[in-house]
C-alpha cells in the first residue's frame, strides 16, 4: 500500500484557570496599550507631516489627512475589539476551555482513509502549560 504523511492543522485549547485568566487579560490590556501608542505615535507624525504639507500644497494635505484619518479609525477599531476580547475573558468560566490557536501535526493516510475524518478534529488540550489530552480522531 502507498501510505503518505501530511501536514494538518492541529487546534491548541486551554482548560481555564485563575492563571491563564490573568495571563490572557494581562497580554490583551498590554496589546489595547500598544496599538494606543501606535495611535498616539502617528498623530505626532501626522501632525508634524501636515503642517509642512499645508504650506506647499493644500489639496495634497487634504488626502493625506484622509488617509490617516482611515488608518487612524481601523487602529481605534482594532483597540476596541482587544478591549471587548479582554472584557470576554474577564468572563470566561474557570474549567472551560478556551481556542489559543493552532499548531501544525503530521497524519499517515492510505489508500480507502477518509481524508476528511483523518484531517479534521486533532486537538492538543493543555492546563497551565501541561498537556492533558490530545484529541486525534
Amino acid at each position: 500500500m502507498a501510505k503518505m504523511t501530511i501536514r494538518r492543522p492541529v487546534a491548541l485549547r486551554v482548560i481555564v484557570t485563575e492563571q491563564f485568566k490573568e495571563q490572557l487579560i494581562a497580554e490583551l490590556k498590554e496589546a489595547a496599550e500598544e496599538t494606543q501608542r501606535g495611535i498616539d505615535h502617528m498623530d505626532f507624525q501626522a501632525r508634524r507631516y501636515l503642517a509642512d504639507l499645508q504650506r506647499t500644497n493644500l489639496q495634497q494635505a487634504m488626502q493625506v489627512r484622509q488617509q490617516f484619518e482611515a488608518e487612524k479609525q481601523k487602529q481605534e477599531a482594532m483597540k476596541k475589539e482587544i478591549i471587548d476580547r479582554a472584557a470576554e475573558a474577564e468572563q470566561l468560566e474557570l474549567g472551560s476551555e478556551f481556542p489559543r490557536g493552532t499548531l501544525e501535526g503530521q497524519v499517515e493516510v492510505d489508500v480507502g482513509d477518509n481524508l476528511l475524518e483523518r484531517l479534521g478534529n486533532a486537538a492538543i488540550v493543555i492546563k497551565d502549560g501541561v498537556i492533558v489530552e490530545i484529541r486525534n480522531p
